[in-house]
């Protein structure tokens, strides 16, 4: 599988901004996909997730501000991000968990929340 992640960007706090995770090969094989990010000096941490059956999961620091979609048709996965925060800011990272237990990641795209 291959992931090209993009939509990140500059925005000032109480901004939106809208990632989008493009997958291609081998995508029928994909259980999940996810939008991770990692800020310096701390680990990546998950921040939204969808499964092939339409569950989302989200970290609690992002529920009702940021919204996961899919689009089947596309081999996209969205990442709305609304109400933004500086401590949003990192670089976001989409990854894909498979069926057979491997996971995949696509390169990050930086999102930046000036206060």
């Amino acid at each position: 599988v291959q992931l090209q992640a993009s939509g990140g960007g500059f925005v000032q706090a109480g901004g939106s901004l809208r990632l989008s995770c493009v997958a291609s090969d081998n995508t029928f094989n994909i259980y999940a996909i996810g939008w991770y990010r990692q800020i310096p000096g701390k680990q990546r941490e998950l921040v939204a997730r969808i499964s092939s059956g339409g569950i989302e999961t989200y970290a609690d620091s992002v529920k009702r501000r940021f919204t996961i979609s899919r689009d089947n048709a596309k081999h996209t996965v969205y990442l709305q991000m609304n109400s933004l925060k500086p401590e949003d800011t990192g670089v976001y990272y989409c990854n894909a968990a498979m069926y057979d237990s491997e996971t995949y990641w696509g390169q990050g795209t930086q999102v930046t929340v000036s206060s």
